[in-house]
């Protein structure tokens, strides 16, 4: 059954809300004086390069090596990848340029 444009509105929105929620949560819990956790201190030092190599596994996932052309897009999109990030320290630019690149591998080269 498709989903009417009301439906599709009403979960955007409800997305929307969860979203600005959560990242208005630890502000509300821990904004002004209060004093913040050193457990909550330990995993902001951990959880971004955690997650970052959770999201490089998952990306890297279905790579297949039976032939040049299942595996070279991910290779050099990885490649431009870290190359932008050790040039710029951009990681909008790094992420937005690798999915580019992969992108236009995948779709016209590698075709």
């Amino acid at each position: 059954m498709p989903i009417s444009i009301g439906q599709s509105l009403a979960i955007i929105a409800v997305t929307a809300l969860c979203t600005i929620f959560l990242r208005a949560f630890p502000f509300l819990v821990f904004g002004g004086k209060k004093e913040v956790p050193g457990a909550v201190r330990d995993l902001g030092a951990v959880l971004p390069s955690s997650i970052m190599a959770v999201l490089v596994v998952y990306c890297l996932r279905d790579m297949d090596f039976a032939a040049a052309s299942h595996f070279l897009p991910y290779v050099i999109s990885c490649l431009l990848v870290v190359g932008l990030h050790l040039w710029k320290k951009n990681i909008l630019l790094s992420i937005g340029l690798g999915t580019v690149c992969y992108m236009v591998l995948v779709q016209a080269v590698f075709v």
